[in-house]
């Protein structure tokens, strides 16, 4: 894990979680547990890029290293009948995670969104997922269709690394409707019969 502040190199477990209420305890909660789900990993690095007055991390940049679908060969072709469109491969995909102010209250869910852009403004893959805007205002938006119940940011951080390897899709038009409709139709209509989405 890489640590932009040097007020965090020695990382949460150095915090006394006694001197902390509230929210600060549960985003050095949410620290802790990133940091112990990705330790050693090969395919998920995070990046702590905002903090709170408190010191506590409220934005990270979680870099994906997996092998994933990142668009089509004829996009402009798209829904046009009797075009084969097969998927194009990306290996590194960025996004971005923002914790609200009045997180973790239930209608203050964290945001995830894949960058679409570099810090120049050049588009960069995205991932081509029907539960991951890929058109549009919104591009780079995930919808997790997550539990009632609440889950952990490692645990969203894990299950959106099994959208990127297709474990885990939603493309019916149906509840809960997928983020993006036009790579949900492409999903149901090549993807799935001509078994694009079925690789490592």
């Amino acid at each position: 894990m890489i640590i932009k502040d040097t007020l965090l190199t020695q990382g949460p477990e150095c915090i006394d979680e006694q001197k902390l209420t509230g929210r600060n305890r549960r985003l050095l909660y949410e620290w802790r547990r990133l940091e112990e789900r990705v330790a050693g990993r090969k395919d998920i690095d995070i990046e702590i890029t905002g903090l709170n007055v408190m010191g506590l991390p409220v934005k990270y940049l979680v870099t994906y290293i997996i092998r994933s679908i990142c668009g089509v060969e004829r996009l402009e072709q798209l829904d046009e009948p009797g075009i084969r469109n097969e998927p194009i491969f990306a290996t590194v995909f960025r996004m971005a995670i923002d914790i609200p102010e009045d997180y973790p209250c239930i209608d203050s869910q964290p945001a995830f969104r894949f960058l679409t852009h570099n810090e120049d403004g050049e588009p960069i893959p995205h991932p081509w997922h029907p539960n991951i805007r890929y058109f549009g205002d919104f591009a780079g938006r995930v919808c997790l269709n997550a539990p009632d119940s609440y889950m952990d940011l490692a645990w969203y951080v894990e299950r959106i690394a099994s959208y990127l390897r297709y474990d885990r899709y939603h493309a019916r038009q149906e509840p809960p409707y997928p983020e993006d409709m036009k790579v949900a139709r492409w999903v149901m209509r090549q993807g799935e019969p001509m078994g694009w989405i079925a690789f490592e």
